[in-house]
């Protein structure tokens, strides 16, 4: 099973949710991550919000969506902040698509305590929702209860 988070820098809500999809997920399944708009650069604060919870950040770089034109993704879901005015990627194929809005860490102001709470805070309710998705009886779901569980577990 492959798994799609879109977003649009792929440089912090993207590469945090494939990083801890991937730490949190049993074998036979994959994320991948990539943006509409990358920077090219993985956000610094990312890596070092990353590593303080011990998962691994091997492999993690800022991609455009065409990186994963032949990935065929089971699951592709959106983590921009729509509520912000972002403009969320959109993705063309067969794959069941849910969006799980996050506010952007790397747009946070203030001192650089209150900047590394924001990213611990955006790590800790992605964890929460990919516990949830891990924890579906996937196999015994109809397409219709999927859809409204990814919906509910976007509000995680």
């Amino acid at each position: 099973m492959k798994v799609l988070f879109l977003c649009t820098a792929n440089s912090c809500r993207s590469i945090l949710s494939e990083a801890v999809f991937n730490h949190l997920a049993p074998a036979g399944m994959q994320a991948y991550s990539a943006g509409s708009r990358p920077t090219g650069a993985v956000h610094p604060m990312s890596l070092q919000t990353l590593e303080k919870a011990g998962i691994p950040t091997d492999g993690l770089s800022s991609k455009s969506s065409d990186a994963h034109q032949d990935l065929a993704p089971d699951f592709v879901i959106t983590v921009c902040d729509r509520a912000a005015g972002e403009a969320c990627p959109v993705f063309f194929g067969p794959a069941m698509k849910a969006h799980w809005g996050l506010a952007d860490p790397s747009e946070h102001t203030g001192c650089s305590d209150e900047i590394e709470a924001a990213f611990d805070a955006t790590l800790e309710r992605i964890k929460t929702r990919v516990r949830a998705f891990l924890a579906l009886p996937l196999k015994r779901m109809s397409s219709e209860q999927l859809k409204a569980e990814l919906a509910l577990i976007g509000t995680l």
